[in-house]
């Protein structure tokens, strides 16, 4: 599920739904894929508070939707509301579709599928490049896109992998836990992760070091997120408590260390 201002945008099974939070008013059904709805992402907004929407599907393809913030709802490439086309359909993938990202400053799709296949695609559409995966990685889960164009996915088995904005893998470490729920800070120099086993980390992006360990959780974590000023994280719980972690990425930053010696 997506928080678009006042609106949530949600998959379920070949369409997406999108509603109005405070009123639980459904606006918006849009059909597009042809099998299951497995994923679904948003860029960042633009000045005029437009964003795109980007969703992944059991049928292997990949459909970008426009948000169109003066109707509150998914603009159609045909213009329309009511029965919206999708800008782009994205191929490529030859299995399900398991995670998605789209990052609107780049320009850039990156999507993964069963079976490990990751496909960078422009926002008009066009396939640009694979990435060059490691043999010990299967499926993709998770992944992230960094300002700078660093890529950042998690597989199975507790992996995460660096790669570069030309599709180039740099490294790749992994975790005894099997990570569910990782978010960037807003610099993309910092990578918090939560697993099933209630341990929230800190991670340098570029170089992939942990830096930090959480108090563990009593139950696994589900979902991560910031504040909008960055000092609290928020971990969901699969028991239904969220924990809220107060952060300052200050401390790891070389200009600042002086200040916490």
């Amino acid at each position: 599920m997506l928080l678009i201002g006042q609106y949530t945008a949600r998959c379920c099974y070949n369409v997406v739904h999108a509603m109005y939070v405070f009123i639980a008013k459904m606006i918006q059904v849009v059909y597009g894929h042809f099998d299951v709805v497995t994923c679904i992402a948003r860029s960042e907004s633009s000045l005029n508070q437009d964003c795109y929407i980007v969703t992944g599907s059991k049928d292997c393809t990949v459909m970008l939707w426009h948000w169109y913030a003066r109707q509150q709802a998914i603009m159609g490439d045909n213009g329309s509301i009511i029965s919206p086309t999708p800008k782009a359909t994205l191929t490529g993938h030859e299995q399900e579709v398991t995670c998605v990202f789209v990052s609107t400053e780049l320009g850039l799709v990156v999507s993964g599928s069963k079976g490990g296949s990751c496909l960078m695609h422009s926002i008009n559409g066009d396939l640009l490049r694979s990435l060059e995966i490691p043999e010990s990685c299967v499926t993709p889960e998770i992944l992230t896109l960094t300002r700078e164009g660093y890529i950042l996915i998690k597989y199975d088995r507790g992996v995460i992998c660096l790669f570069s904005i030309n599709g180039q893998y740099l490294r790749h470490t992994e975790h005894s836990d099997n990570i569910q729920a990782m978010v960037l800070n807003r610099s993309g120099e910092y990578l918090i992760t939560g697993g099933h086993e209630g341990a929230v980390s800190v991670w340098r992006t570029h170089d992939l070091n942990q830096l930090y360990n959480y108090p563990t959780c009593d139950s696994g974590i589900k979902t991560l997120a910031l504040s909008h000023d960055q000092r609290y994280v928020m971990a969901g719980l699969g028991s239904g408590c969220i924990i809220v972690f107060n952060i300052d990425f200050n401390k790891w930053h070389h200009e600042f260390q002086d200040r916490y010696q």
